[in-house]
């Protein structure tokens, strides 16, 4: 299939690719109004709980039922450790430590990993030499768009740096172990790993939060009500999409768009100032995603 018969698909993955960049860069401030006044772990229970709710509701509606066998329940824990579990408190605990400048260039670092373990185990994507440029303009143009000076904190709090680092790994897993479910609908395979993650988190907060003697704001409430239903469930419909059109490298790209995201919305609503090495970091990381998604050349979309 060459480029141009391409394009119409082409085209319609990367503007969700953006939109899922856009759903889980909204997660940021969503998160730190909703904390507010509901605890960290109690806030990711209610997120992942509301977002099975919704997600079986929707995959019922659509005339899905939830698979059966215990190996592909097994998958799914597994996924929803990579993903969900795992990833966001373990990203939740880094990033009480260190500065969101320098969090984002470390979460922004999980396309190296899929790069990675693709190259030296899986080798189940091609185009190793172009998703290897790609890789390099998003991650550098990630740094320019933060700023350069975010850096002047590596390797203090070296621990909760690893940390960060370890959700990065985590979400490359996730990256790659999410080609596993090619054969189930979307809804099936992010309705599953958010049961999984409700079964372990809702426990986990009733323990460490008591969330029956909480009061929590209203806008904490309805900031956990739009990150459980936009950042969630519907970003989790669109990225198990992704894994299956844009592949794991590009699914994974689109951490190099959040920060941009970010700073285009702070320049839109904030007044925030528009500065040349922020453009310069922004077209850096089109050329990125747009080289590890193939849009430089002939491609056929992973399927």
């Amino acid at each position: 299939m060459s480029l141009s018969e391409a394009k119409p698909s082409l085209y319609t993955e990367l503007a969700l690719l953006g939109l899922l960049a856009f759903l889980w860069g909204a997660s940021y401030p969503l998160i730190k109004i909703a904390v507010a006044t509901i605890p960290p772990f109690s806030l990711i229970a209610a997120r992942v709980f509301i977002a099975a709710i919704l997600l079986s509701a929707v995959a019922w509606r659509g005339g899905h039922s939830l698979p059966r066998g215990g190996g592909i329940w097994g998958a799914l824990l597994l996924q929803a450790f990579f993903n969900s579990i795992g990833a966001w408190t373990i990203l939740a605990w880094g990033q009480q430590y260190i500065d969101s400048g320098l969090a984002s260039i470390l979460n922004s670092t999980s396309p190296i990993f899929v790069f990675l373990f693709t190259f030296l185990v899986t080798r189940h994507e091609a185009g190793a030499r172009q998703k290897l440029i790609g890789m390099f303009f998003g991650i550098g143009g990630v740094c320019l768009i933060v700023g350069v000076d975010a850096l002047a904190g590596l390797g203090q709090q070296v621990v909760a740096q690893l940390a960060v680092l370890l959700g990065a790994v985590l979400y490359a897993g996730a990256a790659i172990h999410g080609r596993r479910f090619k054969t189930l609908p979307p809804v099936v395979t992010a309705g599953g790993t958010m049961i999984w993650a409700s079964i372990c988190l809702i426990p986990l907060s009733m323990f460490i939060d008591r969330p029956w003697i909480l009061t929590p704001s209203v806008t904490s409430m309805l900031a956990t009500v739009a990150l459980s239903v936009f950042s969630t469930a519907g970003a989790l419909l669109i990225y198990f999409r992704l894994v299956r059109t844009l592949g794991s490298m590009g699914v994974a790209s689109q951490s190099y768009l959040r920060p941009a995201i970010a700073i285009a919305l702070g320049v839109a609503f904030l007044g925030e100032v528009f500065t040349p090495a922020i453009g310069l970091g922004l077209l850096a990381v089109i050329i990125g995603v747009a080289a590890i998604n193939g849009l430089f050349q002939s491609i056929r979309l992973i399927r």
